[in-house]
């Protein structure tokens, strides 16, 4: 699906959805990449993001599709972010996790990318393919990130209420990836439930 968010490559002549599921997430995306592709170019979109859910396997088509429509590629990963370390897999603590938007902005980028999915599978696994803050300060460069939808862990701190310990949250994430390549995203999903109140916070 298609997600409106604030971000830093739209501007007021265009606009490019950076946070964009196919059917490479199970049970999660159903538009196929070279679907998807299709509709950007027909919206006269400049550029598209792939970020599906903990993996990368619709990149390398994504990326030959967006070259033969002239569109800008922008392979990312919506992340799984232990919420502990990658390591601790202790039942009915660990499962618990958030999501976090990484897109790669260049060839280190992309590279970086590759090395945190594959850790984050072979060591991080538990329900899910996870990362940690380690593996993200380790892997930085090269990558935008964006704080994620609600299930991101700036966005779970503004459901609880707890404002202080978001505000931390943004300025850690500012610390692992410079303040130029962090953003809080804003979706549209007005019928979720609070959606409207944090969604207030978040560009307040």
């Amino acid at each position: 699906y298609l997600i409106l968010i604030l971000t830093p490559y739209t501007n007021l002549m265009s606009f490019v959805h950076l946070h964009n599921h196919s059917h490479y997430s199970l049970l999660d995306g159903l538009s196929k990449v070279d679907e998807m592709v299709d509709k950007a170019k027909k919206l006269g979109m400049p550029a598209i993001a792939l970020t599906d859910h903990g993996n990368m396997y619709g990149a390398i088509e994504f990326y030959k599709l967006c070259k033969k429509k002239d569109i800008k590629p922008i392979i990312g990963v919506e992340a799984y972010i232990a919420n502990r370390s990658r390591f601790d897999k202790q039942p009915g603590v660990d499962n618990e996790r958030y999501h976090l938007i990484l897109l790669a902005k260049n060839n280190e980028g992309y590279q970086n990318l590759i090395k945190l999915v594959t850790a984050s599978n072979l060591e991080g696994y538990y329900y899910k393919p996870r990362m940690d803050k380690e593996l993200l300060r380790k892997y930085s460069r090269g990558l935008v990130c964006l704080s994620g939808c609600l299930g991101g862990e700036f966005s779970k701190a503004i459901w609880n209420l707890d404002y202080d310990k978001a505000e931390k949250i943004a300025l850690e994430y500012q610390e692992i990836f410079g303040k130029e390549n962090y953003f809080i995203e804003i979706q549209s999903h007005p019928k979720l439930e609070r959606f409207n109140e944090i969604t207030e916070w978040q560009i307040s």
